[in-house]
């Protein structure tokens, strides 16, 4: 019988984090980290190198401590109010072989106390990126609405992330499909549950809701002009 891979330690540190997020108390729990998040979060990874390979060859799943799939713990701050060092989740990024940084299209995971959930798709993709994919919606509008509007697709996942308040540029506010057009996001969102984390199943039910986002990737990598 396959084991769970995060345990109920993996919340609790979380929690603590959150409650002492400074460096000298993260120090003095290193090795409680590596045992309820880093050991468990590279395992995890490990276990659907297959998976993820049997989706798409072009996206890789890297049980690395630093620079693979598994995101890192300490927060960049030059940009943020909130000067706490570190995160509070775990996040674990698919990426697309040609990525460079969390722009690209990838397949995510993300773990925290106040929300687990799965997601597909680019989150805040750059200006040249963001108009390839609405010249491919507004080419090919018919595809997206089969691909986003699929019961299957529906059954797992909702669009998620920000829109522009008014219409992008080149774009009449009559299109058809400006909702679409207005998002500045491309992501679909699944949620999860603690249970869900903690079960013996968890890979199963990751790799079922990929599954389900199978074609939603093939078309935000197709706009993009790269293999899926």
């Amino acid at each position: 019988m396959p084991q769970p891979i995060f345990s109920q330690q993996s919340f609790y540190f979380l929690q603590n984090l959150t409650n002492n997020n400074n460096r000298t108390w993260f120090n003095e729990h290193k090795a409680q980290y590596e045992d309820a998040i880093r050991s468990p979060a590279l395992l995890l990874i490990e276990t659907m190198q297959p998976h993820i390979k049997a989706l798409s060859p072009h996206f890789t799943a890297v049980a690395k401590k630093a620079g693979g799939s598994l995101m890192r713990v300490h927060k960049d701050m030059r940009f943020s109010k909130d000067k706490t060092p570190y995160k509070t989740n775990i996040g674990i990024q698919f990426r697309h072989l040609s990525a460079k940084d969390v722009h690209a299209p990838a397949f995510y995971l993300h773990i925290a106390n106040d929300e687990c959930f799965l997601a597909a798709g680019i989150w805040r993709p750059n200006g040249p990126s963001l108009n390839q994919v609405r010249e491919m919606i507004s080419d090919n509008p018919n595809s997206w609405k089969n691909i986003t509007g699929h019961s299957n697709f529906q059954r797992y996942f909702t669009l998620s992330g920000e829109c522009l308040k008014t219409f992008p540029r080149g774009y009449s506010k009559d299109h058809p499909m400006i909702d679409d057009l207005r998002r500045k996001d491309f992501i679909a969102i699944h949620p999860l549950s603690k249970e869900e984390v903690l079960s013996e199943s968890f890979t199963e039910i990751i790799n079922q809701a990929y599954r389900a986002s199978d074609d939603f990737m093939d078309y935000l990598c197709t706009a993009l002009k790269l293999d899926y």
